[in-house]
């Protein structure tokens, strides 16, 4: 008898073997019409048995300085001006290209910048959207959060951040912890709201570069960890679990992670060093749950179907053995990926026929 998808989940995550792996999709904005055109009115994640489904509250805090005509083609609530650009894989991203945060040098205009507030969404939705998808996974957040050295770096530049840091340049520092305290209270504010009802948080935070961490071992404990455990802790004081994107190369650091209480990492990556997905689950898969593991950097991309099917079968038979695995690709599916490799993996999963 199949699982509902949020016992699902939970089994897997308790590293106990489920009725198949659960099922997650990320996916750029072209590869989503795409499969929204192959599908039609059928929603592809239903098509695909999705375990997971997201909720947040109502609202988004705009920018409150006054209005400057620019020539960007957004901007989001920290102040930061986008423009799209095309990248290589034949799709658009919306790059920062006004770098508000990097303009701030004292911390008197820390202090007057117009900053989002957590008190400006209505937390009050919630109970009624977690009910709307009892039966899946429910997650609240995402890998923007707390996402220290993308986020702020978008705002002020990633080489500043990642200087900031090592220097403990107090600016710096103040722009870095105005974003985490908006985030732990938007957090807190939706867990207290949704009674319980959520069952994973999503975390955010590139540890890693395909070579190594991103930091020093020393740098990750003195700096990111107390930042990164206190959400971990809050997702488990209201009875969650903790998901954390991270990109790259993060064997290293795991061992910290768990003792952290992290309970997930997603988006992983076989490519960078010491990511071979073998060797992960041997070394920590009876204590960290792994979501991801489908390359999105070869196998996707450039391999064939059936190249597409045995990652995928290699990864539900032998990762997913005994449970702690999350069947998705490594990171959102890019546009130069044939639709005929996405379709042939959650063929392997669901056992349907998608073409």
């Amino acid at each position: 008898m199949a699982l509902i998808p949020k016992e699902r989940v939970r089994l897997a995550i308790a590293h106990q073997e489920p009725d198949r792996p659960p099922i997650t999709i990320y996916v750029t904005p072209e590869i989503d019409a795409a499969l929204r055109g192959h599908f039609g009115e059928t929603d592809y994640r239903v098509a695909f048995e999705v375990d997971f489904r997201s909720v947040e509250p109502v609202g988004r805090p705009r920018y409150r300085a006054p209005e400057a005509e620019d020539n960007c083609d957004a901007r989001d609530m920290w102040g930061i001006g986008y423009s799209l650009v095309a990248n290589d894989a034949g799709g658009q991203y919306l790059e920062a290209t006004d770098l508000t945060l990097g303009r701030l040098s004292t911390l008197d205009e820390v202090e007057r910048y117009p900053w989002p507030n957590a008190d400006d969404y209505d937390y009050s939705v919630l109970p009624e959207l977690v009910n709307n998808v009892k039966d899946y996974a429910v997650c609240l957040g995402s890998a923007s959060i707390p996402d220290i050295i993308n986020g702020v770096g978008r705002g002020r530049g990633m080489a500043e951040v990642l200087v900031d840091i090592i220097t403990v340049d107090e600016v710096g520092i103040a722009i870095i912890d105005r974003r985490v305290d908006f985030y732990y209270e938007w957090c807190r504010g939706s867990l207290e709201a949704a009674q319980g009802g959520i069952d994973i948080l999503c975390l955010g935070e590139d540890l890693g570069s395909q070579k190594g961490p991103t930091m020093s071992p020393e740098t990750f404990d003195s700096f990111f960890r107390p930042r990164i455990e206190k959400f971990i802790k809050l997702a488990h004081n209201y009875g969650a679990k903790a998901m954390m994107h991270s990109c790259g190369s993060t064997r290293l650091l795991q061992p910290r992670l768990i003792d952290m209480g992290l309970d997930v990492l997603d988006a992983v990556q076989p490519e960078p060093v010491g990511m071979d997905p073998e060797e992960l689950k041997r070394e920590h898969g009876d204590r960290l749950t792994y979501c991801g593991m489908i390359s999105t950097q070869q196998t996707l991309p450039h391999g064939t179907v059936e190249q597409c099917r045995a990652e995928a079968r290699h990864r539900i038979d032998v990762i997913g053995k005994g449970g702690g695995y999350i069947f998705a690709p490594a990171h959102c599916i890019q546009p130069d990926t044939p639709i005929e490799n996405v379709l042939a993996i959650y063929e392997e999963v669901t056992g349907k026929r998608f073409t």
